[in-house]
């Protein structure tokens, strides 16, 4: 009899630690644990003095209920939707007021009051109803002071439930922490269109400093402006300033079709988002002095899908003269045939059109009708960025190869293990290794096997690894330093092998350190990762300034030999030291890419 007891109480303690686990995960309100301890106290308390000794049945039939208490709880205790805030400081100190074009604002200082961050700000009309997929407007004018104190929604896209965001910082990231003051979720929306701008504290009118605008990466189908790895704290607090952005993503940023080329003034469609951030960037000319900014000074960044979207800028007419240099992370659209995030005009009319048929549209007009959540799972197929004859007359790879570029110099690279967060569930093993290169290469897969061979499954795992990220990231990176190369353009290339116990070298991995925001107190960096990532920040800070990444106690980095890269980690170039050397390309990649270049018929200048 006293194991019988015994088991329903260790069965009741189980079950109460995994809706614990349920409630933290899942980021749900304070009610769902006072509702829980209150249904697990009463559930004990009617198990023992009121159910004893009842029959089997009764008994599970009281577990049965419990369980549909539970799921009660989940759904009156689910987060609210809450503005994601500029600082992590409760009532934040307000900045001076700031006049821009469209009226005056203010911002918050950060905790140590090192940096002002002013986020939220509108530089475009919501491009709602009559304004969806159409050309950005500027903003309307605001009376008052604008409380720049919250980021903006994040643009609209399909999100996941909190806790699987929760699983994936424990099991991607490695970095959750557990806390009752984060239960709530951020944003979405489709008025989306506001900028965020971080500056160093003494930063005033006139004080003319570089200026870095960075696009957010996330496959043009997702992401925010506000995540911490890219904040613009870290940089600002060495005496630049940076701006971000959000804009359209997905369906409401590269949607394409006829009718809206032909309603267009300028005959352009399925590049809304590049014209999202093209209206950024001339606020930023507009209106950054007013910060301290200089807006003769400005570094255009990204990472990623941002990064893409920057190597597409480079050679847009419309964003001539609106930044000088650029720093592109782990993407390019500049190579003859670009791996991702691009698609030629034919073929964005037609995913178009078939989008159109999916949900009986015969109009534009049917489709403005339909509201944004009906229609924002079309992420996956409206993503790339295209050649419309108006922001894009022709391919990057055809601008470049006609010298045609807007950067003056150029800082770009990759990571070590671009792919893994890509092939996690469909790496290679022995048995399908040849399939999956012959499937990728073609008629090269011979030659490619020769540079790649494999007898165990580890090496058929390590090499689809390494042949994925070279083709879908490193090699338009090679192509970017050849066109910059035959085009006079400084570009000072690097390479990230720096592991830690986060993302390591996975994509985007290398963003922490870039922009200087590794966590203090976090124990997933060492000494050793905060040291690569200040030598990493005087680079870009020195970039930002003068254009020449180089200066007093840095390593040289040269951007004249196309044959090497500098190294930012732990040594695994042929040099073998640590922190930031030179490091010739590394082969097989060198001749990876001589094949690629006959697979796309490159041609040089």
């Amino acid at each position: 009899m006293k194991k019988r007891s015994a088991g329903w109480i260790v069965l009741l303690v189980v079950f109460a630690l995994f809706f614990a686990a349920v409630l933290e995960l899942g980021k749900h309100t304070l009610l769902g644990w006072i509702l829980t301890a209150a249904a697990v106290a009463a559930f004990a308390w009617l198990r023992k003095s009121k159910l004893a000794g009842k029959k089997r049945g009764v008994r599970f039939l009281s577990w049965l209920a419990l369980i549909a208490v539970f799921f009660v709880i989940l759904a009156v205790s689910w987060p609210p939707v809450r503005p994601v805030p500029a600082v992590s400081v409760k009532n934040p100190e307000k900045t001076a007021t700031v006049r821009v074009e469209q009226g005056e604002l203010r911002g918050v200082y950060n905790a140590q009051k090192s940096v002002k961050v002013y986020a939220g700000i509108p530089y475009a009309k919501p491009p709602v109803g009559e304004l969806r997929w159409k050309e950005p407007q500027p903003a309307d004018a605001w009376e008052g002071v604008l409380e720049a104190d919250h980021f903006a929604p994040m643009s609209m896209q399909t999100t996941n439930l909190p806790i699987y965001d929760s699983l994936a910082q424990i099991i991607g990231y490695h970095d959750y922490k557990i806390s009752l003051t984060d239960n709530w979720r951020p944003p979405v929306s489709e008025d989306s269109l506001y900028l965020n701008i971080w500056t160093p504290s003494d930063a005033e009118e006139g004080s003319k400093l570089p200026v870095m605008v960075y696009i957010h990466g996330g496959s043009l189908q997702t992401g925010q402006p506000w995540y911490q790895d890219y904040s613009g704290e870290g940089l600002a607090k060495n005496g630049v300033i940076v701006v971000n952005m959000g804009y359209r993503l997905g369906v409401f940023g590269f949607f394409a079709d006829e009718e809206l080329a032909a309603e267009s003034q300028n005959g352009t469609t399925g590049n809304y988002g590049l014209l999202d951030q093209i209206l950024a960037l001339k606020w930023v000319q507009k209106n950054i002095a007013a910060f301290g900014g200089d807006p003769d000074n400005v570094t255009l960044s990204g990472e990623s899908a941002g990064s893409a979207c920057v190597t597409a800028l480079c050679t847009s007419p419309l964003a001539k003269g609106l930044f000088r240099r650029i720093l592109a992370e782990s993407s390019t659209v500049t190579a003859p045939r670009p791996a991702h995030s691009f698609r030629l005009l034919d073929a964005a009319l037609k995913s178009g059109k078939a989008l159109k048929e999916r949900y009986g549209a015969k109009t534009v007009e049917d489709l403005r009708k339909l509201p944004a959540e009906k229609i924002a799972g079309e992420l996956s197929t409206q993503h790339h960025i295209t050649v419309d004859g108006y922001i894009l007359t022709e391919t990057p790879y055809e601008s470049y190869l006609k010298g045609v570029h807007n950067e003056e110099a150029q800082m770009h690279g990759f990571n070590r293990e671009e792919s893994a967060p890509f092939i996690l569930f469909s790496q290679a093993s022995l048995k399908n290794y040849k399939n999956k290169v012959q499937g990728a290469f073609g008629e090269y897969a011979g030659r490619v096997l020769e540079l790649y061979p494999a007898s165990t499954n580890a090496e058929a795992k390590r090499n689809w690894a390494d042949i994925y990220s070279a083709v879908l990231f490193n090699y338009g990176h090679y192509c970017l330093r050849r066109q910059a190369a035959a085009c006079g353009i400084p570009s000072y290339e690097y390479y990230f092998t720096q592991d830690n116990g986060r993302l390591g070298t996975w994509h985007s991995g290398e963003e922490v350190y870039f922009y200087g925001n590794i966590p203090e107190k976090s124990g997933l960096y060492s000494e050793a990762d905060r040291a690569l990532s200040r030598i990493i920040v005087s680079y870009i800070c020195n970039y930002m300034k003068t254009g020449d990444p180089n200066g007093e106690g840095l390593p040289e980095w040269s951007a004249d030999d196309p044959k090497t890269l500098l190294e930012f980690g732990e040594g695994t170039c042929p040099t073998g030291e640590s922190g930031a050397s030179v490091c010739p390309r590394l082969d097989p990649y060198i001749s990876l890419y001589g094949i690629l270049d006959e697979m796309y018929s490159w041609k040089g200048r």
